[in-house]
């Protein structure tokens, strides 16, 4: 079964990235442009993991973290943050917030493959 990751991320540059490696490395990936459409998105893709940008327009990382945990669909699917920011406080409102992990970009292929591949259990 392939594993599906859904990516958020208002970056065309960080969603065509994402979409190749991911891509490449043997998982299923379907993006969203800001954190509306990726909440849109959640519940009809189904994903196995979520990868989310935090500063994006129309609804932040924080919200899509929130929309999903607060959800009635997939509520425990796990949601790495995937961001510029690298502040504690800011991986400490998203851990509350019900974030798995968080990775700053730029982010390494392998790194980036071992740990969905973790988490997932692939």
């Amino acid at each position: 079964m392939t594993t599906h990751v859904l990516a958020i991320d208002d970056s065309r540059t960080i969603r065509t990235l994402l979409g190749v490696t991911l891509g490449d490395n043997g998982f299923k990936v379907t993006t969203a442009e800001d954190g509306v459409e990726g909440l849109e998105s959640f519940n009809s893709a189904q994903p196995d993991v979520v990868i989310t940008d935090i500063n994006m327009p129309r609804l932040d990382g924080f919200g899509v973290i929130e929309g999903i945990r607060g959800g009635s669909v997939n509520r425990s699917v796990p949601i790495i943050v995937l961001s510029t920011e690298s502040s504690d406080d800011l991986k400490l409102r998203a851990r509350k917030a019900g974030a798995t992990g968080w990775i700053v970009k730029p982010f390494e292929e392998a790194s980036l493959v071992a740990v969905l591949k973790r988490i997932t259990g692939v």
